[in-house]
């Protein structure tokens, strides 16, 4: 049987329309998560610029298209009652809604540590040594990572704050006056402890891995696509691709949770959560 693409999309529209329920509910949920890692990435719309921004829990992701890259996002997102640690990178948007609401932040350590080679591949001999000098302090601190199982776990604590320290206190001293030296320097100054917000609550990831793998899919999608064309477009991708994220996290097929969502929207059955259970 053929089916034309109007059929098709009929089809997909109501699909969406059976997804609205339980993406609202995940949107409903981010608030109240203790850590949340968060990227965003570049959208197109007919041509227009825009964004799609990605929001990983433990046990779920929500994908969330929006016409701005700005601190409004997360504002409305996450409002002012999200007290966790959003894991992301330096962007002006984290830092916004860290400074308006008191937000703690894990910025990705591995922007730094790139940030930090970086430096070494200047020409200028007093830059290549600041990043020589921060370099062998974050290794000291990896390697005080590297001897947890080796230490009882108040003596581990105690260094690995104590190589936290030597980081940020490396970053600010006999820094060369070359532009991307003293850009690092301040950024260590005001938001250096960012980096390390994993040192001291469990649960932490020091990067921010998790959402940037989640939303590589979503890069790939978009260079097929090339992008939506329509509001309705833009809130299928949200909702097919949060399924598609979630499901896998979860380890659930994806199919069968389609298939019990339109046969449920389409019967009398309660609507399937994509909220882990329990």
């Amino acid at each position: 049987m053929t089916i034309s693409r109007g059929q098709l999309a009929k089809i997909i529209g109501k699909v969406s329309s059976a997804l609205e329920e339980p993406y609202e509910e995940l949107l409903k949920a981010l608030p109240g998560e203790s850590v949340l890692n968060v990227d965003e990435t570049g959208h197109k719309n007919n041509g227009k610029r825009m964004w799609t921004w990605c929001f990983r829990a433990s046990l779920y992701t929500l994908f969330k298209i929006d016409p701005t890259r700005s601190g409004d996002v997360l504002i409305d997102v996450l409002g002012k009652e999200f007290d966790g640690v959003l894991g992301c990178d330096c962007f002006s948007a984290y830092r916004r809604y860290m400074r308006e609401f008191d937000v703690t932040l894990q910025f990705c350590l591995a922007h730094l540590i790139r940030d930090v080679k970086f430096l070494m591949t200047l020409t200028g001999k007093k830059d290549q040594a600041y990043g020589t000098r921060l370099r062998d302090a974050l290794r000291t601190l990896f390697g005080v990572i590297h001897q947890r199982e080796q230490m009882p776990t108040g003596v581990f604590q105690t260094r690995l704050e104590a190589a936290r320290d030597a980081v940020l206190q490396v970053g600010q001293q006999d820094v060369p006056p070359g532009r991307h030296a003293q850009a690092l320097a301040k950024r260590l100054a005001a938001h250096g402890k960012s980096y390390f917000t994993f040192v001291t609550t469990p649960g932490v990831q020091p990067t921010n891995n998790l959402a940037e793998q989640a939303i590589r899919f979503v890069v790939i999608d978009r260079h097929i696509t090339q992008g939506t064309r329509s509001a309705g477009g833009q809130r299928w991708c949200e909702r097919i691709w949060s399924v598609i994220a979630t499901c896998t996290q979860q380890g659930k097929s994806v199919f069968d949770y389609l298939y019990a969502v339109v046969q449920s929207y389409f019967g009398d059955g309660k609507t399937p959560s994509l909220l882990p259970e329990g």
